[in-house]
């Protein structure tokens, strides 16, 4: 693999560093690969017992990398395979999970900070759905699953970002801190990581069936909204060139 993506062991939590910083942590689908391959053998992992998610140089992520959008029907088919298995893999790994937000979260970014369970943030970190204004319709499911809805209407109607400090009021972070955020975490994650193992992995087990009994079919149709905007009809035509 080309080395996108770090995981770096400190006794039982697990750090998931995103390494494309010059492309401010953009999901390419290499990097969606490794994103899913790390996340589905953290999630069965027993000697986790917290995992965090944090990015390389001053973004968590910036979303997609829409460079790669576009191209032959085989490619466009690996942009979705890619893009459903990777966010699938960070929101049903059945170890908790931290979002430590270096830096901003947008579009897809923030989606994927949203799968997490707590997120703590940088006071520099920025969030939301920059998407919007080109025609892109952003992730509400994500956004439904953790905000209250007139939240989550507003984030997704308006395409607005939020700072850090509004990102707290909001509720779409636990905690905002002026230094080191993943030394913040990761202590955060240590405490998690103390509790009986059996205990927490419980409670997250009933936090992913809370997920998909409430706001899975959401998911699904927004996969389902992906797919047929990058192949278009079953017959491999699109119904016009993706953005």
């Amino acid at each position: 693999m080309p080395g996108l993506l770090s995981i770096e062991h400190a006794g039982d939590v697990a750090v998931v560093t995103l390494r494309r910083p010059e492309k401010r942590n953009a999901l390419s689908i290499d990097l969606r690969v490794e994103l899913t391959d790390a996340f589905s053998h953290l999630s069965e992992n027993e000697r986790v017992g917290c995992v965090i998610l944090t990015g390389a140089g001053t973004a968590f992520c910036s979303g997609m990398d829409t460079d790669e959008f576009g191209g032959s029907l085989e490619r466009r088919r690996r942009l979705v395979e890619t893009s459903t298995s990777a966010f699938e893999a960070v929101g049903n790994c059945k170890r908790p999970v931290l979002a430590a937000v270096n830096g901003p979260a947008l579009a897809g970014g923030f989606a994927l900070a949203l799968l997490c369970d707590l997120r703590v943030a940088h006071d520099s970190a920025t969030f939301g759905y920059p998407e919007l204004p080109r025609g892109i319709p952003p992730s509400y499911a994500a956004a439904r699953a953790v905000l209250p809805a007139t939240v989550a209407q507003e984030l997704c109607l308006t395409g607005r970002l939020v700072r850090a400090r509004e990102a707290q009021r909001m509720g779409i972070v636990r905690e905002v801190v002026a230094g080191d955020v993943l030394a913040r975490t990761t202590d955060l994650a240590r405490r998690i990581a103390r509790m009986p193992r059996q205990a927490i992995l419980e409670t997250k087990r009933r936090t992913l069936l809370e997920r998909r009994h409430l706001w899975g079919f959401l998911f699904e149709e927004e996969y389902e909204v992906f797919r047929r905007a990058l192949l278009g009809n079953s017959d491999g035509e699109t119904n016009g060139e993706a953005a």
